[in-house]
C-alpha cells in the first residue's frame, strides 16, 4: 500500500509538472518507461567481489524543455529491484551464498542534452528510498547486516529518441554512499530498457 501511494504521487506531481510547462508552451511531455537491471555493490569489506542480481525497473517520467531541442530537464519516478550476492567463507564449515533484494523508489533528476534529433546524453544525481529488504541464504544462515534506508547517486546515460514518442535508453548508476551499513559497500546499476513518452 505505500509503494501505490509513493508512486500515485510521483505521478500526479510529473503530471502536474508537465501539464504547467505544456500550458506555457515549453512542449513538455509525460511517459513511461522500463526495462532491466544489472545490480551490484562495489567489494567494500565484503571477503569476496560481490556477484550481480539481475531483475527489473519501471515507473513514470517527464520532460520539461530549458533550451528547446537542445537542452531539457528530465525527472522520474521508478520503482527499482536492486541488490546482489555474496559468497561467505567462513573458518569453518562450508560456504554459503548470501542474496541481499533490495528495493528502491528511486527519482533521478537528469539534464538531457540533444545531438541532433536521435541521440541524448542524460546525466545528474538519484534520490533513492528503501521501500523492501530481503536477505536469503542457502543455508538458511540469517545475515543481521542493515541495509542503509537512503541511496543517494550520480547517473549517467545515453537515450535513442524516435518520431511517436518511442525510444530506448541504456544508464548506469553509482551510489555516493554505501549500501550495508559499516562495509562501505557502494551501489552500482547498469540500466537497459525502452520507454514511450507523449
Amino acid at each position: 500500500m505505500k509503494l501505490i501511494k509513493n508512486l500515485t504521487l510521483g505521478v500526479f506531481l510529473l503530471t502536474l509538472s508537465s501539464n504547467v510547462f505544456a500550458q506555457d508552451g515549453g512542449g513538455s511531455s509525460f511517459g513511461i518507461k522500463g526495462g532491466l537491471n544489472y545490480a551490484t555493490v562495489s567489494k567494500g569489506d565484503f571477503d569476496e567481489g560481490p556477484d550481480p542480481r539481475t531483475s527489473f525497473h519501471f515507473g513514470f517520467m517527464g520532460e520539461v524543455p530549458l533550451v528547446p531541442k537542445v537542452l531539457s530537464l528530465q525527472p522520474e519516478l521508478l520503482y527499482s529491484r536492486q541488490g546482489f550476492e555474496n559468497t561467505i567463507k567462513p573458518i569453518f564449515g562450508n560456504s554459503y551464498k548470501v542474496t541481499y533484494k533490495i528495493d528502491y523508489i528511486n527519482v533521478p533528476v537528469l539534464a538531457k542534452l540533444k545531438l541532433g534529433n536521435v541521440f541524448a546524453i542524460e546525466a545528474g544525481p538519484q534520490f533513492g528510498m528503501k521501500v523492501s529488504e530481503k536477505v536469503e541464504s542457502d543455508n538458511n544462515v540469517s545475515d543481521q547486516n542493515d541495509v542503509n534506508s537512503f541511496d543517494t547517486a550520480i547517473a549517467g546515460g545515453i537515450s535513442l529518441n524516435f518520431s511517436g514518442g518511442a525510444f530506448i535508453f541504456g544508464r548506469f548508476t553509482q551510489s555516493l554512499n554505501e549500501v550495508v551499513k559499516d562495509t562501505g559497500s557502494k551501489n552500482m546499476v547498469i540500466q537497459a530498457g525502452i520507454g514511450f513518452k507523449m
